[in-house]
């Protein structure tokens, strides 16, 4: 067996490993499909986390694959279920510091447990469409935690997966208004296809001067603002926060889903007369099992989500690829496959 462990700053190697002994708790997932995450290059770049002396991180979170070994306390659970893992229920956070990673072929879920850490896979859904559920779900959370609904005005910073992923959801919530922010024609692109009214490239147009001609204007005090409702924030641009303090109206609201590494500036001053609203959104709560339920219905919008394919063994090329303003999402098939 191999896993996609990280060895060091932009060190990361597909190492030979035991295959894994369960436990009376545990199950044993034969992965069929896994995507590549932002957080997975994050900690490529980063050198890994939680990583010890000369020790490895192992990577890989967004998994769907077929149960093949289960432990003799484990319930509700057999061998040749279909499942996606949910990483966040999992004890060690599959793939993000613990002992674990899925980019394996066969990965171990430790104190497994049907509908929390593992979840069935509806009949008929492909495992690459089941392995987006994680970054639908973690899109899903941020368009919940925006309260956007049907008539308001939504922008969307940032065309990658996540971001792609809030257009679908706020499109499928029925808000027709979806503007979409990149620097990126392709995923601009692919913002517009998953119905985005209109797109705008930073680096060609004013942003501000494009939203009002988009959203109108609305005014406070003695100053013009812009008339959006909600920003959901998944590009993490240094001076976004700021600029969107400054043209925001009356009461909106903005929701914080990219991760910031460094301090970024705010005008409260400004934000003091807009009583706008600034959260944040990390994670999935509650999101997996309504993702699961809408992906049937949702088949074929969500699969132009994926831009590339790669076999396990291509992976560290995949790694590549996934950091090029041209991709979107990009799976790794653990079955007979060819880079797409």
């Amino acid at each position: 067996m191999r896993v996609l462990n990280i060895h060091g700053v932009n060190d990361v190697r597909l190492d030979p490993v035991a295959p894994p002994v369960p436990g009376s708790k545990d199950v044993v997932v034969k992965i069929k499909a896994c995507g590549i995450c932002g957080s997975d290059l994050s900690y490529i770049k980063v050198g890994g986390i939680h990583r010890k002396p000369d020790g490895v991180t192992p990577i890989g979170h967004e998994a769907a694959g077929e149960v093949i070994m289960v432990g003799k306390a484990v319930s509700g659970v057999a061998v040749g279920q279909r499942v996606i893992i949910n990483p966040m229920m999992t004890p060690s956070y599959i793939g993000s510091g613990g002992p674990e990673g899925a980019f394996t072929e066969e990965l171990l879920v430790r104190d497994a447990r049907l509908g929390d850490s593992l979840l069935p896979i509806p009949e008929g859904l492909p495992y690459e469409i089941a392995a987006l559920t994680e970054p639908l779900a973690v899109a899903m959370h941020g368009v919940n935690r925006s309260q956007a609904r049907p008539g308001d005005k939504v922008v969307v910073f940032g065309c990658g997966p996540i971001g792609l992923g809030m257009v679908l959801w706020l499109v499928d919530r029925g808000i027709t208004d979806v503007v979409a922010l990149d620097l990126s024609p392709e995923r601009l692109e692919r913002a517009r296809a998953l119905g985005a009214r209109a797109v705008i490239n930073p680096a060609q147009e004013d942003v501000r001067t494009r939203l009002l001609e988009l959203h109108g204007s609305a005014r406070i005090f003695s100053r013009e603002a812009v008339g959006t409702d909600a920003y959901i924030d998944a590009a993490g641009a240094p001076n976004l926060l700021s600029d969107v303090v400054r043209m925001a109206k009356f009461q909106s609201r903005m929701v914080v889903t990219a991760a910031y590494m460094k301090p970024v500036p705010l005008d409260l001053g400004a934000m003091l007369t807009t009583e706008m609203t600034i959260t944040t959104a990390v994670g999935y709560p509650t999101e997996m099992p309504d993702v699961i339920a809408a992906l049937p219905r949702l088949r074929d919008k969500a699969a132009p989500l994926i831009s590339h394919r790669f076999p396990f063994g291509q992976v560290i090329e995949a790694l590549g690829v996934a950091g090029t303003p041209a991709s979107a999402k990009v799976m790794i098939d653990f079955e007979e496959g060819v880079a797409v």
